[in-house]
C-alpha cells in the first residue's frame, strides 16, 4: 500500500511569530499565527487554513489516510476537524492525530526524525507500508504527491525541485538543501545550506540545481531503524529527518530515487506569505 500521508505540524513557527509585529492582517489571522501551528492560519476568504488545501491536494492525489503529527497542545487541530471534517472533500480521508511527546530531560521536541518515528510507533501499520512525509507549512501539489506514489525499484523516494522552477536566485537557493544526484537518478547526498560558491558542482547538464523541500516517500519497513538510530544534530541538538536519509543512503547508495519536478512551492514562513497564499489556491 502507498496511500498514506504523514504531515509534520509540530513546529514552533518562530519566524512567523517574529514577523507579525505591524502586519496588516485581520485580528483572527494574527491570533492564529501567534498561537497555532502555521498550517492552521486562515488563508482564504472563507477562513480555511493551509491545512485544508494540503488535504485537498492529498485527496486529488488519491491519498486515503492522513496522519498529522502535532505537539501535545493540539486542541486547534481537533477544532479544525470539528469545523471542516464534515465537508465533502475531507470525508474522503481518514485522518488520525499523532502526538510528538517531549522527552523528560528536554524542554522542546526531539526533531523531525523523532516525530516520524513516534508517529510510526503510535500507528504501527506504517511500519509495513509505503507512505509520504511532508511539512505542514508548505502547499505541496497533488502532482507531487501523485508522483511519490508511483511504482519504483528503490525503497524510498524524494522530490527533486528544480531551482529555476522554485523561482529563486542562487543566493536564495543556497539557503535550502541542495541534492547531489548520480546519473541513474539516485540520491548521493543532501547538502544543507551550501556556500553559494559551491553550487556549480551540483548542477546537472542543463545547469539546474535539485533542491530538497522536505517531501519524501518511505518504505516504513526500511526507514524505521534509521529514524530510531538517527544521531543528534551537532548544532540544533535534534534528530533531523535529512540525517536519517543520509544514514540510509550510506548503507544503500540506491536507497532513494530522486523524482524531478519544476513548479512553485508556496509556503508560510512570514506574515507576508499569508497575504500571497491566496494566489495559489
Amino acid at each position: 500500500m502507498n496511500n498514506s500521508l504523514v504531515i509534520m505540524a509540530g513546529g514552533a513557527s518562530s519566524r512567523m511569530k517574529r514577523s507579525l509585529e505591524g502586519a496588516n492582517l485581520d485580528a483572527d489571522v494574527i491570533y492564529a499565527a501567534q498561537n497555532w501551528h502555521k498550517s492552521l492560519i486562515p488563508i482564504d476568504d472563507h477562513k480555511r487554513p493551509l491545512l485544508f488545501y494540503l488535504l485537498r491536494n492529498a485527496v486529488n492525489a488519491r491519498i486515503q489516510k492522513v496522519y498529522i503529527i502535532t505537539s501535545a497542545e493540539n486542541q486547534p487541530f481537533y477544532k479544525f476537524l470539528d469545523s471542516h471534517g464534515s465537508e465533502e472533500l475531507l470525508t474522503k480521508l481518514q485522518i488520525e492525530i499523532a502526538i510528538q511527546k517531549v522527552p523528560e530531560d528536554r524542554d522542546k521536541p526531539l526533531g523531525t526524525a523523532d516525530a516520524v518515528q513516534q508517529c510510526m510507533d503510535q500507528y504501527p501499520e506504517l511500519k509495513q507500508q509505503y507512505f509520504t512525509v511532508c511539512n505542514g507549512d508548505n502547499l505541496y501539489s497533488s502532482n507531487v504527491m501523485g508522483k511519490l506514489r508511483m511504482e519504483r525499484t528503490a525503497p524510498h523516494a524524494i522530490m527533486a525541485y528544480s531551482g529555476s522552477g522554485l523561482g529563486f536566485d542562487d543566493e536564495r537557493l543556497s539557503k535550502f538543501a541542495v541534492m547531489d544526484i548520480d546519473p541513474n537518478g539516485n540520491l548521493l547526498q543532501i547538502i544543507e545550506k551550501p556556500d553559494v560558491t559551491e553550487l556549480n558542482q551540483f548542477r546537472d547538464e542543463h545547469g539546474e540545481l535539485a533542491i530538497s523541500m522536505n517531501i519524501f516517500n518511505f518504505s516504513g519497513e526500511h526507514i524505521y531503524s534509521f529514524l530510531m538510530n538517527c544521531p543528534l544534530h551537532s548544532i540544533r541538538n535534534e534528530k533531523e529527518l535529512p540525517d536519517a536519509v543520509r544514514m540510509a543512503v550510506r548503507e544503500n547508495p540506491s536507497a532513494f530515487s530522486c523524482i524531478p519536478v519544476s513548479e512553485l512551492l508556496p509556503d508560510l514562513t512570514t506574515s507576508d506569505d499569508i497575504k500571497k497564499m491566496n494566489l495559489y489556491l
